[in-house]
């Protein structure tokens, strides 16, 4: 399908690893349907009249809880219910049961969603006959192998590496490190894409890897990525 596009290929690579959220599964879209089903599922219309104002404040409240999970600062379990606890404390709701059982609910709704980035699977039919294509992501197991299964692409990948796997998130290098050694890689020979500029792009330039920095939404930044591109099927004129 792309072959002509692009004519200029830049270097042979043999491993492609891949960054999964907002990379290839649309994050941020399927967030929202999630959120949208708890919302009604718990009547929190009578907490939240606006649907769009939980929702900003739950992502408020994730995105800050997640890095510190991340750094290692909190536990998994606490991060599942304390984002929805914080979210209805917002609105004088202090009731953890509720905030464990929405914590539940939501991530057992998430992995069904299967919005994928415009042309994720159009490129990963293109890649995976010329390459082994792996992912690496900080998500939870439980919800990272089924939002493949559900989208129909974990037939695309040798192996899926989450944190919970190797025990270590990204940008540490033990993350890349891990990643590489278990499927027998080469720096030389593979490449990370995503669209996180300090945990995937600069993680792995550290590590010394090439990278493709997904930048979806032209963010202006002072890093230099082997490759930056603003949609996926520019991959092909890299690979």
């Amino acid at each position: 399908m792309f072959n002509g596009l692009f004519n200029k290929k830049v270097k042979v690579y043999k491993h492609i690893f891949f960054d999964l959220d907002r990379t290839l599964w649309d994050f941020d879209q399927n967030m929202i349907d999630a959120l949208r089903d708890v919302y009604f599922d718990f009547n929190l219309n009578v907490v939240y009249p606006d649907i769009q104002t939980f929702i900003n404040t739950f992502t408020k409240h994730n995105d800050y809880l997640w890095e510190k999970y991340r750094l290692g600062e909190l536990k998994k379990d606490v991060l599942r219910f304390k984002r929805f606890d914080l979210t209805l404390r917002d609105y004088g709701v202090n009731d953890q049961i509720l905030a464990k059982e929405m914590g539940d609910e939501y991530i057992r709704i998430t992995p069904t969603k299967t919005a994928l980035i415009p042309q994720a699977r159009e490129m990963l039919e293109y890649l995976s006959p010329k390459y082994k294509l792996y992912i690496i992501s900080n998500g939870f197991n439980e919800v990272q192998f089924p939002k493949l299964e559900k989208c129909h692409i974990a037939k695309y990948f040798e192996k899926i590496i989450t944190s919970e796997t190797s025990g270590y998130h990204k940008p540490c290098l033990e993350a890349f490190g891990y990643s590489l050694s278990s499927v027998n890689a080469k720096k030389n020979e593979s490449i990370m894409i995503g669209d996180d500029l300090e945990i995937d792009i600069i993680g792995a330039k550290k590590f010394g890897i090439d990278q493709v920095y997904f930048n979806r939404y032209k963010k202006s930044h002072k890093t230099k990525p082997t490759h930056e591109i603003h949609s996926l099927i520019e991959l092909s004129k890299i690979l």
